[in-house]
Parts: C-alpha cells; structure tokens; sequence
C-alpha cells in the first residue's frame, strides 16, 4: 500500500478519475455491519501509555473508513485551586463548569499508521493535536452542530447544551467530591467517552471504502494528549433557568425559600458580574464564579445578589484511558466485484490522497516592536502554511488573534501574501474565508470568524472577550482554487532546506497590546 502526501501534477479530480473502478456491490448475503473491535493494548492504559488497534476487520471484505469512529473512555483527575464553597445551597445544582475537548480528535497526540505490520510512509505525526486543531478549526458550522459529542462550539457550551464533546460538573458535583479536602490544589474524578471519528484525522480526511480483503489489515497505534483539555463557565442565567425548568415539581414541592432564591438571581443577576467567556485550557487561568449567595439588605427580608468572581486554575494531575473500540462500518462483497477489483490493481497502487501538517516553531518570539523571526525548514509539496500564535508556552487548541498589522510571510523568493496584511480588517477575512474554502454553502463557525474580526484592544485600553476568541489560524494559500479541484502548484524545494521569515508589528504598541504583553 502506498500513501501519496499530496497530489503533484494535474487535478485531484483526474487523479480519482483515473483510478476509479467499478463501485463495490453486497453480494446480498452479507449485510451491512458495524463491528466493535477491542484493542490488542491492554487496559485500562496508564498515563501515556500507547494503543494499538485495528481499522479493519478480517470477516468482511470492504471497510468504509469514512462512517468508522473511535470511541475512548477517560478518567481523570483534575485539581481545583479554589473550593467554590461560597455558594448558597440553592445555587449549587444550577451552576455549572464545563471541562472537554474542542473536538474529539484532539485528543490524539501522536499516531503511526501500520498497513500489514509496517508503518506506512510519511503516517508519522508528532503533533496530530495541532494538526487536528488546524483542520477541525475550518471545518463549516452545520458539521460541527450537527455531530453532537465530536465537537464543541463555545456558543453550545455557554449555553448548556448537550452537543458537548467533555463533561458539565455542578458545584454540588464539585462540592461533594472534594469533601473534606483541605490541601490545594484540591482533586476531583471526572469521566466521559470521546468519539473520534477517522475521517477527522486529516490522513484519512480522503479515505472512503479500503478493501482490506485485497490489501490486508490496518492499524493506529496513539497516544493521548492530557494537555488538550479546556474548560469555561457555563452561562449561570441559562444553567439555572434549565435545572429549575427539569426539577420544577420537585422544587416546588420543597421549601420556598430556595424558589424566592432562584428568583432572586434571575431578578439582579448584573453586568457586572463578569467571568471569562471563552475556552481557557486546562492548567490556565481564568474568571469563574466562586461564591454567588443572597446578602440580606433590610430587616423585612429585603436581599441583595453577590457574586464573587476570582481568577481560578484548573488543571490536570493524571488520567487513566480505561475503554477504548474502534467501531467499524464494513460489509462483504460479491466474488465477481472482488475478482474485478484484485485485477485492477494487479498492475497499479492503490493511492490515497492525503495531506499532513508538520509544526515548525520559530526560533524568537514577539518583541516591543513586533515580530520578525525566521526558520530554515525543508518544503515538499507544501499547500499551505497556517501561522498560530501561543500566548502561552502550553497553549495546544487555544489560540487568539495577535491583532497585527504588515504581516506577512516570505520564502522561495515570494510574499505571503503578495501585499503585507492587518490581521483585523475586511481584506484578511475574506482571504482567510478563500483559503478555508468557506463560501455561501460550507458556512465558518461563529468562533473562527469571531477570532479573526474581534479586536482585542484600542489606542487606550485592552478589551475582554465577549465571546470565545481561541479558535483563531492565519492561512496563507499556496495553490490555486480550480473548478472544484486543487491544483498543486504550490511550494517544493525537494526538501532542501530553505528560509521562512515571518514579520508584522502590533496594530498598537505599548501597554494595550494584547500578544506582547499576556
């Protein structure tokens, strides 16, 4: 078997053309089948411990790689370093933190490939948390929303909804199982199940139906990545609103005093009270509410709202993978259109378009003044070069916009882009929309466009997010839009070693600027 890492001469399109066959037929005795497989690991798996597991499955003859999915389960450990122990019982069923995942194949640090026992040429990645980033970030609205517990878009999250890749825990949840903790960080057990389905691994974005009864058995061997977790405050208004709504007949057969609370919270709930809204990672700082409980004003019963809202760390101590299957679509062919597909390829590969990401840091970060730092790296096949900007050394799916002008990326003799960008304004949107291929039809999430038009400060002052801004990537297009296909006529220097200067100055210096100073 071989992996082509990308397409080099001509269209994809007439590359597919030009190896398609006969579509595969059920041979009507043999009906479609999801089959369950176990891995050959054992578990449960420790702390960053590698799984091995087959893509396929030796009763059947054609494995429809794009309808199969991991499924892993996660324990883990995660520590507070504040107890939350200032909200008033009628608070603490109704508010409620998120910890989870962007999407589910984040979770994935670093994988291999194996065809027949061997590693597949060019299938090593190093940083598939990155690459999966990369290519989840772009991917359009309507496939994130509607494939709940795979993805999790932060308007979803902040308003309590069941489309979450992670876990909600309720201060009640939160409070009990700190119990009688009294060292910090304090610790608390949190479990959930991620699917990961292949396709959201961009070796196999490509992949549709693998004979594997022709070419044999498929495997991925991973690791997973502890440091890809991420977590926010869930909206308190809605959170409470939802739990009061689904314990309605219980709460009103209970005492009122915790119904007059809840009205209370709905009714003086202020501005003021603001916590960080958007996804913070884990081992990161950010704005929770600590303490929320009614304040009594005047003797005849009169109450006031307070809410204390700290800076609060959350993180993780350690994790055990405790299940992990890889559920596979396959179905049997009949013998004629097996026969009729081994003849096929009896003189020619079986070819698989795919694409990987390889990380590059450079070498200087930001400055006063900015940035211009440089790299010298080896370019083969290159299609695109996509720019991240870590405000912190940890940070691995959460990334902001720099807020940068005359940016711009020089390599091979060429700019990228040929005229220096703001990272801000109308023009670098709609480049970065092209680059997506994002246009009437495949709609951004809200979360990227957000990141890439929501500025972060003014002359005088630094701004909050108002909504999640971490999801920002600088795309810089190295081939051609063609009639629906790709043509390669990118960047190759037959992997040889060449230069790649980035440069761009903050849009304000000084004080406010927000990728300078953290």
């Amino acid at each position: 078997m071989k992996a082509t890492h990308l397409q080099q001469a001509g269209t994809i399109e007439e590359t597919l053309l030009g190896n398609a066959v006969v579509p595969f037929t059920n041979d009507g005795e043999h009906h479609y089948s999801i089959k369950e497989i176990k891995p050959e690991s054992q578990m449960p798996a420790l702390f960053d411990k590698e799984i091995i597991i087959s893509l396929s499955d030796t009763d059947h003859d054609i494995t429809q790689i794009q309808n199969s999915f991991l499924s892993v389960v996660l324990t883990a450990n995660i520590q507070f370093d504040d107890k939350f122990d200032k909200i008033d019982e009628s608070y603490k069923d109704g508010l409620v933190l998120f910890v989870g995942l962007k999407s589910g194949s984040n979770l994935i640090r670093e994988y291999p490939i194996y065809h027949r026992g061997k590693t597949i040429d060019g299938s090593l990645q190093n940083d598939a948390t990155t690459e999966s980033f990369i290519y989840n970030t772009i991917k359009p609205k309507s496939e994130k929303n509607n494939r709940k517990h795979i993805h999790s878009l932060y308007e979803n999250i902040h308003n309590f909804d069941t489309s979450a890749c992670g876990t909600y825990i309720s201060m009640r949840d939160i409070e009990e199982l700190i119990g009688n903790q009294t060292a910090v960080p304090y610790t608390i057990p949190i479990r959930f199940r991620v699917s990961i389905p292949l396709y959201d691994l961009l070796i196999f974005s490509a992949f549709t139906d693998y004979p594997n009864g022709l070419f044999g058995d498929l495997k991925i061997k991973f690791k997973i990545n502890p440091h890809a977790f991420v977590f926010c405050q869930v909206n308190p208004i809605i959170s409470m609103a939802k739990y009061y709504t689904m314990n309605k007949d219980e709460l009103l057969g209970s005492s009122q005093q915790k119904l007059i609370d809840i009205d209370l919270m709905f009714r003086n709930w202020s501005l003021t009270f603001q916590y960080t809204k958007q996804f913070t990672k884990l081992g990161c700082t950010a704005d929770l509410i600590t303490g929320l409980h009614a304040e009594p004003l005047t003797e005849s019963g009169l109450k006031n709202l307070i809410c204390d809202i700290k800076p609060v760390t959350i993180s993780i101590k350690n994790y055990v993978i405790t299940e992990v299957t890889a559920n596979i679509t396959n179905y049997k062919t009949t013998d004629a259109c097996l026969n009729r597909v081994r003849q096929f390829y009896s003189q020619r590969p079986f070819v698989v378009p795919a694409q990987r990401v390889e990380v590059w840091p450079f070498p200087t970060s930001a400055t006063l003044t900015g940035i211009r730092t440089s790299q010298n790296i080896p370019i083969s096949h290159v299609t695109d070069f996509c720019l991240l900007f870590p405000k912190d050394a940890r940070a691995t799916t959460c990334f902001e916009n720099p807020c940068y002008q005359n940016m711009q990326v020089t390599t091979c003799g060429r700019n990228f882009p040929d005229m220096p960008m703001n990272t801000l304004d109308q023009q670098f949107f709609q480049l970065q929309l092209n680059a997506s291929n994002h246009d009437l039809l495949f709609e951004a999430t809200d979360e990227f466009e957000d990141a890439l038009t929501t500025p972060r400060n003014t002359a005088t002052r630094r701004l909050n997010p108002h909504i999640d801004l971490t999801s920002f990537l600088r795309t810089l297009q190295c081939e051609r839009n063609s009639n629906g296909a790709l043509t390669f006529d990118g960047l190759d220097t037959q992997n040889q070693n060449t230069s790649v200067e980035l440069r761009g100055a903050p849009i304000y210096q000084g004080a406010t600027d927000s990728y300078y100073n953290v």
